[in-house]
């Protein structure tokens, strides 16, 4: 495993050198960056070199025309001497309760069809039954928290052999990480990239991603889709995304419905 060494991005700094930074990633100019908060390009020079601290509603600005990560603008508000505006509590705090007990509603409701919620660096939080049952027979060690999703799916030990599709899920699933840590710049993101690196040359992904599992001598095939909680003022819920698969054909549709009938009876 790759070791874990937390980019400059997420360092401790003062306030400009991260409004810099994250300028510099998002490829913008000091001109279209004050342009898009109206402010002076002397004004945010001085911010940058840290001769001048931005106001509390400066930095929202500035976080929000560089559309950082709730993470990210927590660290421009302590860096600048202020209380962030977003919170960032364990997700077993009481405050989230109302959080938990609508992941539960959601993996419950998409039963019989698998469905998991996963973190900001793709560990496993939770799942349903039906997610549960693609992981039958797979070694005890690998299920051990925390369970990386990514790592899992990749290993060939885990999930791998079982992927009919492997190639094209590999560089699908890595493709969209690659993504998230372009934008993010999140070091566990960084660390699933150093030990799982993308394909350079891939063919031409499909409309909608799709993973095919093989159980026994039988074929599921599934749709993917990835779902968040909108405008969340909290960064370990800004970082949960539940990722539901549906049956891709009748097939898989019937299956997954007589396994969970087969399961219900055995109660």
């Amino acid at each position: 495993m790759a070791s874990m060494t937390v980019e400059p991005d997420l360092q401790q700094d003062h306030v400009g050198a991260l409004v810099r930074r994250w300028r510099e990633r998002r490829r913008l100019s000091q001109q279209a960056l004050s342009e898009r908060c109206g402010v002076s390009t002397r004004h945010l020079s001085f911010i940058e070199t840290g001769k001048s601290v931005p106001s509390p509603t400066m930095i929202g600005q500035l976080g929000h025309a560089l559309d950082v990560p709730l993470r990210v603008q927590r660290r421009m508000f302590t860096a600048a001497g202020f209380v962030p505006s977003a919170s960032e509590m364990p997700l077993d705090s009481p405050a989230l309760a109302q959080v938990n007990e609508a992941l539960e509603l959601i993996l419950a409701g998409h039963e019989p069809y698998p469905a998991l919620v996963i973190d900001g660096g793709w560990d496993l939080v939770a799942a349903n039954e039906a997610a549960y049952r693609l992981l039958t027979d797979l070694p005890a060690d690998l299920l051990e928290p925390p369970v990386n999703v990514v790592r899992l799916s990749l290993d060939p030990r885990g999930l791998a052999p079982r992927i009919v599709n492997l190639d094209e899920w590999r560089a699908g699933i890595l493709g969209r990480i690659q993504h998230e840590h372009d934008a993010s710049g999140d070091p566990r993101l960084g660390a699933l990239l150093a030990d799982h690196p993308p394909p350079r040359h891939t063919a031409p992904p499909d409309i909608v991603l799709t993973v095919r599992f093989r159980m026994g001598d039988d074929v599921l095939s599934f749709l993917t889709t990835t779902t968040v909680f909108g405008t969340p003022r909290d960064v370990t819920v800004a970082e949960l995304a539940i990722e539901a698969l549906y049956p891709a054909d009748a097939g898989t549709r019937d299956q997954l419905m007589a396994a969970a009938r087969a399961d219900s009876a055995s109660r």
